[in-house]
């Protein structure tokens, strides 16, 4: 049985991937599929895709294109997440910050450079019409390192999915500012280029499997109450979410990789523009 190191966010987003695993999905193909949780988020997977610490990673779109461009050995195989993702902008509920137009200026906490986190920071700060280069940041890690770096001062506003953000600003420890909405397809899943090298058999027989997962994902019978219950959100959340939510089982087109490429460079965000084949593959 052939071993593959998958790695990716303990979010709502990769529930097909858990139950594809519980059922043996995967196993049926002769393929034992070993899956950790990163909560670091996409700055990290970047890192274990270079390291050979993981073969596959459900990454985010402009993440994994700004570090393939700045010669991480990947590829991007497909599109997973074709909606965007909603970024809440998030201050410590006890803080003065309560316009956007207050946090201006202000230091923003990401979880590594080079993450979503990060990135999506100076897409916000364009769209408000900032100056991008005079944001600040503080690395805080993942979530929980972001509350305490709110709560303490160490930076001033966070930017993270809305939905995982949600039950925080419930329980008054985040208060959200506003949404900052992906300008492309939130996720994709891409793979080194070792592993495509070494294990593209066995890579093509997961994405088979998953995209299955994911066509009929909606469909599950009750499968709202079971993301409401797995990742403790809101019944009511999660069915925003749903409906906001639609997955994927298509390469990412060529004109969104020469978007999230452009608004990169635009935002002095990347140095050089790589061409469709050399980000993307097909197995």
């Amino acid at each position: 049985m052939k071993t593959i190191k998958i790695v990716g966010v303990p979010e709502h987003f990769n529930l097909p991937w858990h139950l594809a695993i519980e059922e043996g999905a995967f196993e049926d193909r002769g393929i034992e599929v070993v899956w950790t949780d990163i909560p670091e988020g996409t700055g990290r997977m970047c890192s274990m895709l270079r390291a050979q610490e993981a073969d596959l990673a459900i990454i985010l779109t402009e993440g994994i294109t700004k570090d393939i461009a700045e010669g991480n050995p990947s590829k991007i195989l497909q599109e997973y997440i074709a909606s965007p993702l909603y970024w809440g902008i998030h201050v410590d509920a006890h803080s003065p910050y309560r316009e956007m137009s207050d946090i201006r200026g202000k230091t923003a906490a990401i979880s590594r450079y080079g993450s979503g986190s990060h990135l999506m920071a100076f897409i916000h700060a364009d769209n408000q019409g900032w100056d991008t280069n005079n944001l600040s940041f503080k690395v805080v890690d993942h979530l929980q390192g972001a509350v305490a770096s709110l709560q303490n001062g160490g930076s001033d506003y966070f930017m993270w999915e809305h939905f995982t953000t949600k039950p925080l600003v419930d329980q008054g420890i985040f208060r959200r500012l506003g949404d900052c909405p992906t300008p492309w397809p939130c996720f994709v899943i891409a793979a080194s280029d070792h592993a495509i090298k070494k294990h593209g058999s066995a890579l093509k027989h997961i994405l088979e499997v998953i995209n299955t997962f994911t066509a009929e994902f909606k469909d599950i019978p009750s499968i709202d109450r079971m993301l409401s219950n797995r990742y403790e959100q809101d019944l009511g959340d999660i069915r925003e979410w749903l409906a906001l939510t639609r997955w994927s089982q298509q390469q990412l087109p060529p004109a969104i990789l020469k978007n999230v490429q452009d608004q990169l460079m635009k935002l002095g965000l990347l140095k050089e523009q790589l061409s469709y084949s050399e980000i993307t593959t097909t197995l």
